[in-house]
């Protein structure tokens, strides 16, 4: 049970840096890893980027609630 516990925690993990660094403004991928979009205009959300938005706040819950039941069955 622990061991797919883990590995869903992999995924997540992953999943969670992915849409985290998806999310910069500007320059796409490379903008977000070197800090090129540090004086953008933020605007609302809207399509792509609300539904990015929501995805990290989802994987980021899944992500708090795996690790509570990895604590707890590891005691």
């Amino acid at each position: 049970m622990e061991t797919y516990l883990n590995i869903a925690l992999i995924i997540i993990s992953v999943l969670l840096i992915v849409s985290v660094i998806l999310q910069s403004k500007g320059a796409g991928l490379g903008g977000g890893l070197t800090g090129a979009d540090a004086g953008t205009v933020y605007t609302a959300r809207r399509g792509v980027e609300r539904t990015l938005f929501k995805l990290t706040i989802v994987l980021s819950a899944v992500f708090f609630v795996l690790v509570l039941i990895l604590v707890y069955l590891s005691r």
